[in-house]
Order: C-alpha cells, then structure tokens, then sequence
C-alpha cells in the first residue's frame, strides 16, 4: 500500500506525517484531483493515531461557555460548531468508503466520579443543550442500568459520539486517499527542509519532494524541524491495556449498548469494548522502567473498582503513546512560514478533531474556504511552560513501543 520515497519529485502540497490530520487532508485533496504527497517517518498510525483507546468524541475538553471566553465570540462559537460536527465526519469517511475499523455510532459517556463529578456533568449537560447538541443527562440508576457499573454517580450520554478502531480507522484513511490518487511514502522522515523558488523542498533519506506548499500534521510527534510545534505543548503519556476477550454473557453485563467511556477525574480514565470483545482501558502514565508494573496494578485495580465480574481477566496486549497539551486545552493553527501550516495541540481528542481539520485544510488550501472561515485564528507559537505541575505533565521521551503491540 505505501513505499519508501527513493526518488525526488514535484506536487501540489506535502504533507508531514500520516496520522489523522495529515491523512484526512490528503484525502479530501486527493478527492478534488490535488496532487497531494504525504512523508511519514515510520508507518500510518505510528503515532496518537494508532496508540489511542478509540473515543470519537464531540468537541474539546474545555466547556462550551468557557471556549468563548477565551476565544471570543466569534472564533469560540466557530470552533464549537465545528469540533460538535467532527464525529459525523468520521461516518461519513467510514461509511462512504468501507472503513473496516469496527465503528459504533451509539454514542460515548461521560462517566461522573462523586458529586462534584455529577455537578460538572450537570453543567455541561446545560451548555451542550442550550446549543441543541444531543446529550442526556442519566442519574445513578440508569448509568448503573446502560454501563453495567455502581461505580459512578452519573453520566452525560453523548449521542454524536462513539468508539471506532483507531488504527484500523487511520489505515482505511490511508488505502482511501490511495485509492483516489494520493501517494504515500512511508519509513520516509523529513531530515530537510530548504526553500527553493517560491516554494520548498522536502529532504528525506533516499528522495525529495517539492511543492509550494506544506502542512506538517506531525502534533505530539513531532522530532526535528518545526520545533514550534513541539515548545507550545508538554507531552503527557497515555496507556491502554486490552483483557483478552470476554465470554458472551459476561461481556452482555457490560456496557452493553457498547458505548465507549471517559470519567471526570482530573487524571482521567478511558474505556471501550472491540469487536471481539475485549474491554481496552486506559489512564495517564508510560509503560517503560518502573511505570509498567505500577500502571499494571492500576489497571487491575480499576477493573476490580469498575467490573468486579471480570477482576481476574488477564490483559491480552498493553501499549502506550503521548498526548501533546496546551495551557488552555485547545488547539492552534499556524502559519509556520510562507507557504507552510499547521493544525497541532489536540488535547487527546485526535479522532474527530483530526479528521475535521484536515477536512477544512483541505478545502482552504484549494481555495474552496477563506481565512474568513477558519475555526481558529492564526496564532505564532509560544512556548507553554507547567511550573508545578512535572509529577503529572512531563516529555515522554522517544521511547515507544513498536504498534504490533497495539494491533488487537
């Protein structure tokens, strides 16, 4: 499906790393007979894209009312309006292509931990109503009845939302951007970057690309150049563990519309069920050195506090990835130079985002959208610094693990 570059040639755009960003943008431009190119260093989905537990959520963290706080009125209702809209192009790509990657449209909850937890599920309920999104707010008793679980105090039940695979999504991505026409070269990293007329050239081991114009969609997983991206984030590690796959009738006992999970806690927890029903759960941390054995007691704690039934389940597979956050846990476009773009800083919330952003790259990179129309204002990158805060944000570190681990 994808090939080494081992030549030099010419196109319309480059784009840097084949992860959802950078594959939902070659797509959509490949569909409008752009002649697209995308460099990735190691294989689609090497990053977030293929590392998360496969949350296809609506919007961002940060509540509505605060997002316009920030961002004002008009570019914080746009960007709401756009990121509520990001899961419906997930299916819409999903369906319209065939996209074997296991995609449940029935909707994610919102888990609440304690009363503070149903307090902030209750206020989100609010602000998400008063704009018309489809979220109900549930009690104990009809969580406890939809997830199977006492554990928690409530939920928001989002109906945008839900779970997919999120490999399998990022390499159907992939074949479907080939299938029209992009290409693809993979085991390819950008080791250069040089302008030459008015537009660039892109250096890899054994080839080049030049195009007049370039979008690095590398995010979290971005090493050598473009450091910008890298200083306005800290990198948090993210870990997933899988149960081997559960018994029919145990499996019936647990979440079983299939929703996928995400809590209220500030170190926040994640869950949703595959199609062989296997239970893939996921907190903060990096499973290198001391972490894994720690992280595998959490894992095995949280089965206990969250599904007794299955507290004794072995974990199948464990892997893990990072995360890049921003001081207001939001994401930003730059313009990194003449001719160069970025849509970085997903929060982990890559799937929809991703796919919704390189969907408008696309378009405004054809011209078919203005600078009028983007979400986010153009902003210049600023170094973010956590002081006080390294226990919990921290660089990861390049040390990964190979995605085999992570193929379930």
């Amino acid at each position: 499906m994808t090939r080494i570059l081992d030549h030099d040639l010419s196109a319309d755009v480059v784009i840097v790393g084949a992860g959802y960003t950078g594959l939902s943008t070659v797509l959509h431009l490949a569909e409008r007979g752009v002649d697209a190119v995308v460099l990735e260093a190691v294989e689609i989905g090497f990053g977030g894209a293929g590392r998360n537990v496969g949350l296809v959520n609506a919007g961002m963290w940060v509540m509505p009312e605060e997002l316009v706080r920030t961002l004002g009125p008009d570019h914080g209702n746009r960007l709401i309006d756009f990121l509520g809209e990001g899961p419906s192009h997930v299916w819409d790509i999903v369906s319209r292509y065939g996209i074997d990657c296991e995609a449940n449209h029935v909707g994610t909850f919102h888990a609440g931990v304690g009363k503070a937890g149903l307090a902030e599920l209750a206020e989100r309920a609010r602000q998400w109503r008063s704009r018309g999104a489809p979220v109900e707010l549930l009690d104990r008793k009809a969580t406890a009845a939809m997830m199977g679980t006492t554990a928690y105090a409530g939920a928001l039940l989002d109906r945008r939302a839900g779970t997919i695979q999120p490999l399998a999504y990022a390499r159907g991505l992939a074949r479907a951007a080939i299938g029209n026409g992009a290409r693809i070269f993979t085991s390819s990293p950008v080791t250069g970057l040089q302008r030459e007329g008015a537009g660039w050239r892109l250096v890899t081991p054994k080839g080049s690309v030049r195009a007049p114009r370039v979008v690095f969609a590398t995010d979290a997983y971005t090493r050598h150049l473009m450091q910008d991206i890298r200083r306005q984030q800290v990198f948090l590690p993210y870990f997933n563990f899988a149960t081997r796959p559960l018994p029919d009738e145990v499996a019936r006992s647990i979440l079983p519309g299939r929703q996928g999970v995400w809590d209220t806690r500030e170190v926040l927890s994640s869950f949703r069920f595959d199609r062989q029903n296997r239970l893939v759960l996921g907190s903060v941390g990096a499973l290198r050195n001391t972490g894994t054995a720690v992280h595998r007691g959490w894992a095995r704690r949280a089965l206990r506090r969250i599904y007794p039934q299955i507290a004794s389940v072995e974990f199948e597979a464990e892997w893990y990835g990072t995360i890049g956050m921003t001081r207001d846990n939001l994401p930003r476009f730059h313009r990194l130079d003449e001719g160069i773009f970025s849509f970085c800083g997903y929060n982990g919330r890559g799937i929809a985002p991703g796919t919704a952003f390189g969907r408008f790259m696309a378009a405004w990179l054809r011209g078919a959208r203005t600078d009028a129309d983007l979400p986010l204002q153009p902003t210049a990158p600023q170094p973010v610094r956590f002081a006080g805060m390294r226990s919990a944000w921290y660089e990861a570190g390049a040390q990964v693990v190979h995605l085999a681990d992570a193929r379930i």
